[in-house]
């Protein structure tokens, strides 16, 4: 059965004198957050666009960034990514920063629940999400230092140091710190969290020369020292010694709750930035790519956005500077890009929803940015329509929910006559539930036909309540559809019947497997019964239809809604 959808509004895509933007139907992927898909027709070519719209970051919503293989180093896709975090929440999301493509590393700023991951690239803008919600795009300086029993002296963080350097490696590295032979390490356990712009303190457990490859301890972290770092670290951080260190940001980006890097910035007050100034380069910023993007709306709400390129006849993308016109059509008051070319991904649930360039598919990307929903989420029924008519065809309907906390869950079926029926009640663990509906009542006797909905409520342990809802209809008005599977072409007939258990208006068209409409042959208001249809293999401009693999489909239309059956037929010439 086919998927009706919403039907959404976006605003139009403005190029380069542009042709009116196409707008696909707006899809719910789950409550408060939608996703469409438009295609805007340009003198340079088609461009197809995707946009994500989420409520402001709050409650039951957050906007996080993610990261591959939960370390620094290394690279996953973002379907990958979201899997990963799928018990902890219904996610929906972007691609995240730029990174290094030899080790996996982001290039930019990331914080992960106020701790400080990665510092900063001060030539180019970093996104934070406030703890209020707020997006905050800007540029942000770090300086990083320890202090053991000499003097304040500098460090860099989650990153090999320079010859003469001094890092500090967190759990957010990886297991254990890199390979630098000469290098000394000292072991800080426990240690506080990289929290920015606060003096954090532990003491030496043990320090000594070494390769690398030292355990990054749980709780802890490892400052690691070569050439004359080293010969300091040793003097001045003996086992037993408090070590201070303080990671600074300027601006100090109080609130900041999370965060990661990307630019150029896109959109400032409301306003398309055509000249950034940032470390980006021509060739970055001027050729039509697939790019990523992500913005706040004048009421708070977040956009995300994945143009796909480098696809001729289907999406030639967008320059930087397009890039922001779109944002600030879209309604974005801030707005920056991320990583763009053959990263540019959109997904939800850990399904792809662009079209990636590259042509073995979906990149392995440092990190993704993507919403989290925190509440009770219902993904659309099995079948849109539930006919048990005894074709064997959508017999029953199949339901599910996912709590990603302890819950007390109500769950109930609504039919045609607005009465409920329980589904599902009581607490609930954090996971998924399924259910199977014969559309029969208790007694055995067949449910109402016409518009029916699925209707979950939860209220989790912290208080949160949400709810979800999934529309579908119960219709038998159409059964038994069979078709010739052979039609022999120019002289054949194809020949299919059906059964009516109502009155309905019915178009029977044969169809390509993509689903491109060859020819609707038949039209009639019709009674109930035994019904016949036949085609004599023309398509709409009364030419043979080529040879191969086509479908047959009947659809039914009348008070209770529309129903759909098809079956698969070949043309032989």
């Amino acid at each position: 059965m086919r998927r009706r959808l919403l039907i959404s509004g976006l605003l139009a895509l403005v190029l380069a004198a542009p042709a009116q933007a196409q707008l696909d139907r707006k899809l719910l992927l789950m409550p408060g957050v939608s996703y469409a898909r438009e295609v805007a027709f340009t003198s340079h070519g088609p461009v197809v666009y995707h946009v994500l719209t989420a409520p402001r970051p709050g409650g039951l919503y957050a906007l996080r960034p993610v990261l591959s293989q939960g370390s620094i180093l290394g690279v996953d896709t973002v379907t990958a990514m979201q899997r990963q975090v799928s018990s902890q929440a219904t996610v929906a999301g972007v691609n995240g920063d730029l990174f290094n493509s030899a080790d996996g590393h982001p290039t930019g700023v990331l914080i992960r629940s106020g701790a400080l991951d990665r510092a900063p690239s001060p030539d180019r803008s970093s996104t934070g999400i406030a703890t209020d919600g707020t997006l905050r795009v800007s540029r942000i300086a770090y300086t990083g230092i320890w202090r053991g029993t000499g003097q304040r002296r500098q460090l860099v963080l989650n990153q090999p140091p320079g010859p003469n350097g001094v890092a500090l490696f967190t759990s957010s590295w990886g297991p254990s710190t890199p390979a630098l032979p000469g290098a000394v390490q000292a072991v800080l356990t426990p240690f506080p969290a990289a929290l920015p712009n606060t003096d954090l303190s532990g003491p030496v457990a043990q320090i000594g020369p070494g390769d690398g490859g030292v355990p990054i301890p749980a709780g802890g972290a490892v400052l690691v020292a070569r050439g004359s770092g080293a010969t300091k670290l040793s003097a001045e951080a003996p086992v037993g010694t408090t070590v201070v260190v303080r990671h600074t940001l300027t601006p100090d980006w109080s609130g900041v709750a999370e965060a990661l890097g990307g630019g150029p910035v896109l959109v400032r007050a409301s306003r398309p930035v055509f000249r950034a100034n940032e470390l980006f380069s021509t060739e970055q910023l001027g050729p039509r790519n697939p790019r990523s993007a992500v913005g706040q709306l004048g009421d708070g709400r977040i956009v995300l956005v994945a143009v796909d390129g480098r696809q001729p006849g289907y999406s030639v993308g967008m320059t930087n500077f397009e890039l922001a016109v779109t944002m600030a059509r879209l309604g974005a008051i801030s707005a920056t890009a991320l990583d763009a070319g053959g990263s540019t991904t959109m997904a939800f649930d850990g399904r792809l929803l662009n079209r990636p360039s590259d042509p073995g598919g979906e990149r392995k990307v440092a990190e993704a940015l993507l919403v989290f929903y925190y509440g009770v989420y219902a993904p659309p029924p099995i079948t849109d329509v539930v006919s048990p008519n005894g074709d064997g065809v959508n017999e029953t309907q199949s339901f599910s929910y996912k709590v990603a906390r302890p819950s007390t869950v109500t769950a109930s079926l609504v039919g045609p006559d607005r009465v409920a029926r329980p589904l599902d009640a009581g607490l609930r663990a954090p996971g998924s539930y399924r259910f199977a509906w014969p559309a029969t009542r208790e007694d055995g006797t067949p449910e109402l036909e016409g518009p029916w909905r699925l209707e979950v409520s939860a209220v989790d342990d912290r208080g949160e309540s949400s709810t979800a809802s999934r529309p579908f209809s119960v219709n038998n008005t159409l059964a038994s559809l069979t078709v010739d599977p052979t039609l022999s072409v120019p002289d054949g007939v194809l020949r299919s019947s059906f059964t009516l258990a109502h009155p309905a208006r019915v178009v029977a068209r044969v169809e390509t497997r993509a689903g491109v409409v060859v020819k609707n042959f038949f039209a009639s208001d019709l009674q109930p019964g035994p019904k016949h249809a036949s085609w004599r293999g023309k398509d709409g401009r009364g030419q043979v239809t080529f040879a191969g693999r086509y479908v047959l489909r009947v659809i039914a239309t009348n008070e209770l809604g529309e129903v759909d059956l098809a079956r698969p037929f070949v043309v032989r010439r």
